[in-house]
């Protein structure tokens, strides 16, 4: 059994921080379930070109508010606290935060714990781990 809690893993080395996000990753690959759980915070005013073109995410709005642009068909969907969306056609998408939003993600293939993305929005397969 894992039991990990959310507030000391954003005092150690799972929180990871890049430019408009943070994310403390609280499932890795190494804890070897087939998927990886984090808490990711989009700051206010964000806008993040992202395209998992390596991996599927699920998303639950916790808390905030914006909007996630399909770039393929151009619609713009909403998110408030209550809304999901799966990324389950390695979807390119454009990410809006109206005001800061707290977002609960499911990975498959997990994540290794250092992602941050690429020039092209996505995240490499595999990258250096983070220890428990």
């Amino acid at each position: 059994m894992l039991v990990r809690n959310l507030q000391d893993a954003t005092q150690s080395e799972r929180r990871v921080v890049s430019e408009g996000w943070e994310s403390t990753r609280l499932l890795l690959a190494n804890d070897k379930v087939g998927f990886s759980f984090n808490i990711t915070t989009i700051y206010k005013d964000a806008e993040l070109h992202l395209h998992y073109k390596n991996h599927y995410e699920a998303v639950y709005c916790i808390r905030g508010e914006g909007s996630i642009e399909d770039i393929k068909s151009g619609k713009i969907h909403p998110i408030q606290a209550g809304t999901l969306y799966v990324l389950d056609q390695h979807d390119q998408h454009i990410l809006r935060a109206k005001e800061e939003m707290i977002m609960a993600c499911v990975f498959n293939p997990p994540l290794h714990g250092k992602e941050v993305h690429g020039p092209d929005g996505a995240y490499a397969l595999e990258a250096e781990s983070v220890a428990d």
